[in-house]
């Protein structure tokens, strides 16, 4: 037998020196300690960053907006004039507000033409994406599902500059020359008569609807169609086997396993259809006026910024600027609001789902 103790046979409880790998073995536990809370905190810093992000924008936009919101008061949400004012007289002063002679904004028509654009987007463009979502799922085959998804994606990465020049040099005129006419003639009855009326050359309310539902297809039928694909086929193939049709089947297992999912693609949709800006502002014709009938030329919050700058910048009592700063904020206002109803949407649409996606989407 050896001096050494036999329950220490590596001879450590003598003094001798501790070998390389243990010593490096004993670092590695203060090295993942490191990096676990180099991790944490780096998570917790990025999750605040969105915060920050939007809690910067509001405060910017009510500071450069303070003045605006002073000078319109409640008739810029409810007003329908729009005058920056005459440049060709002296600036006047109106509750301590410098401004242009007769100036005067009413935001109505532009928050009008903002909702019913998008409206209009959702109502369309919304069953054309679920519908197109379940049609890849499930009825076309794997290889021909994967060419159509690619195609979809690709749609869904367009800038919305093209979809604009398409609307406006393509699209609209071929409604005006083959669609229009036809619905213009439809049955005056309570549901039709909306279509009724002049529909110009392809500018206006229901062209760049129908141009917006083409850009969030293929944003809602992605989501869509990726929902579906997570639903497991034993559980479709169990209602089949009681004896359910395929539409029984999507309606009674899959409808209720992404419900609240679709809606939360749906309010994606609608969320991008109401900030939308080239493509709006192109199609719609830019009038600084809510469309007389559902074909009429109007404007949206987001295309009047981003067509009213130029000349705002040109007031040199910066009112304008600030005025356009006030619609900002009030279509940030109607994003956010839209946000928080279709979360309580969600969680009504989930209570009493048993299923995983239901619950916890």
């Amino acid at each position: 037998m050896t001096d050494r103790d036999p329950v220490d046979p590596a001879g450590l409880s003598g003094g001798g020196a501790v070998p390389g790998g243990l010593v490096a073995a004993s670092r590695r536990p203060r090295l993942a300690r490191a990096l676990e809370r180099l991790l944490v905190g780096g998570s917790a810093v990025t999750a605040f960053v969105p915060f920050a992000a939007l809690v910067a924008m509001i405060a910017v936009l009510v500071v450069q907006a303070l003045p605006a919101i002073r000078y319109n008061g409640w008739h810029f949400l409810f007003g329908s004039g729009w005058n920056p004012g005459s440049t060709y007289s002296q600036p006047v002063r109106s509750g301590g507000i410098l401004h242009l002679a007769g100036a005067s904004y009413g935001a109505w028509p532009l928050i009008l033409g903002t909702l019913e654009t998008a409206g209009i987007a959702l109502l369309v463009g919304f069953p054309v994406a679920v519908g197109a979502a379940v049609f890849i799922v499930e009825k076309l085959p794997p290889a021909v599902a994967g060419v159509v998804g690619l195609f979809l994606e690709i749609l869904a990465g367009i800038p919305s500059v093209v979809f604009g020049i398409w609307g406006v040099l393509t699209f609209g005129p071929w409604l005006a020359h083959h669609v229009y006419p036809a619905l213009s003639h439809l049955p005056n009855v309570p549901v039709l008569n909306v279509f009724r009326g002049s529909y110009g050359y392809g500018e206006g309310l229901l062209t760049a609807g129908i141009v917006l539902a083409a850009m969030i297809v293929p944003l809602v039928a992605a989501t869509t169609r990726d929902l579906l694909r997570q639903v497991p086929e034993s559980t479709k193939e169990g209602a089949e086997a009681l004896g359910m049709t395929s539409a029984e089947v999507f309606r009674t297992v899959q409808l209720r396993w992404v419900r609240t999912g679709v809606i939360g693609a749906a309010i994606l949709g609608l969320g991008r259809a109401l900030g939308e800006t080239i493509a709006v502002a192109l199609v719609t014709g830019s009038v600084m006026q809510g469309a007389t009938n559902i074909y009429g030329t109007t404007t949206t919050i987001a295309a009047t910024i981003v067509s009213q700058l130029d000349s705002a910048m040109t007031d040199p009592t910066g009112l304008y600027v600030r005025v356009l700063a006030e619609a900002a904020l009030a279509l940030m206002a109607i994003t956010l609001l839209v946000n928080v109803v279709a979360r309580r949407i969600v969680h009504r649409a989930s209570r009493g789902v048993a299923l995983p996606v239901g619950v916890g989407f």
